[in-house]
Formats: structure tokens, C-alpha cells, sequence
């Protein structure tokens, strides 16, 4: 799958990067050590000036996110079909127990049933406990 050429990215105006965790969906862009930059439709949840995803534990995006905190975020559809600019943004792993429950209450907060109904599943699958969330803030440098 080759990579799509891109809008440039910029700094998000304080109103627009709130509007990003306000979103329903959002694509996180993450790095390979190629350079070549892996786009992911994600949900995101707003959380004390940054935005939340979470994903699988050993997924692709938490590999190279360990290697590089370097990443990007746009508001998109639920296949990840652009619908504003990406900003530029540096995402970290959370691995606080605190923050990791704040960030769940966030989700549950912002998408009601249907996260309730997705943590059902995961649970009922075995992939609640492989489940990581990430922090993810304006890169403002």
C-alpha cells in the first residue's frame, strides 16, 4: 500500500485542536523508521488538553510509537477519509494506572453504550487486558 500525498501539516489554532477530540473519529498518523508515515482511522477522546485513542497492545501504530512519539492527527470518517488538516502532534503510551482510568472514563464519557458495548467485547474476546491508550498532544514546536 503506498502512501497518499498528504495536506501539509500545521499547528492547530486553540478552537480547532478542541474540535479534534470532539470529533466522533480521527486519523493518527505514526512513523515508521522508514519515514513512511502509517495513517489510522481512531476514536479520540478529549482529556485535560489532549486527545486519547487507544488500541491493541502489539498493534503497529504502539510499535512505533515506542520508537518515535512523533505523529499527526486529523478529524476524519470512519475509514479515515480526511475531512480537515493534519496537525502535528507527539503521542506518548500511557502507563500510569491514573491516567489510564481517566482516560477510560473520558471514552465511556464521550461515546456512552457503544464504548461500554466495545469493552463487553473485548472482554468477552480476551483483548481487554491487550488494550493501551495513548496520549496525544499539540506538537507546538
Amino acid at each position: 500500500m503506498q502512501a497518499k500525498e498528504e495536506k501539509e501539516e500545521k499547528i492547530a489554532d486553540e478552537p480547532t485542536w478542541q474540535e479534534l477530540g470532539q470529533a466522533k473519529y480521527v486519523n493518527l498518523g505514526t512513523w515508521r523508521k522508514s519515514g513512511v508515515c502509517v495513517n489510522t482511522p481512531v476514536w479520540g477522546a478529549p482529556l485535560n488538553g489532549a486527545v486519547y485513542a487507544f488500541s491493541e497492545l502489539k498493534a503497529g501504530k504502539v510499535k512505533r510509537l515506542r520508537n518515535s512519539a512523533r505523529s499527526r492527527l486529523a478529524v476524519c470518517d470512519v475509514r479515515g477519509g480526511l475531512k480537515g488538516d493534519w496537525y502535528a502532534t507527539q503521542a506518548y503510551l500511557v502507563e500510569d494506572e491514573a491516567e489510564e482510568r481517566a482516560a477510560k472514563a473520558a471514552f465511556t464519557g464521550k461515546y456512552g453504550l457503544v464504548m461500554r458495548l466495545t469493552d463487553l467485547a473485548s472482554k468477552l474476546s480476551g483483548r481487554y487486558h491487550n488494550r493501551i491508550y495513548l496520549r496525544i498532544e499539540r506538537d507546538t514546536g
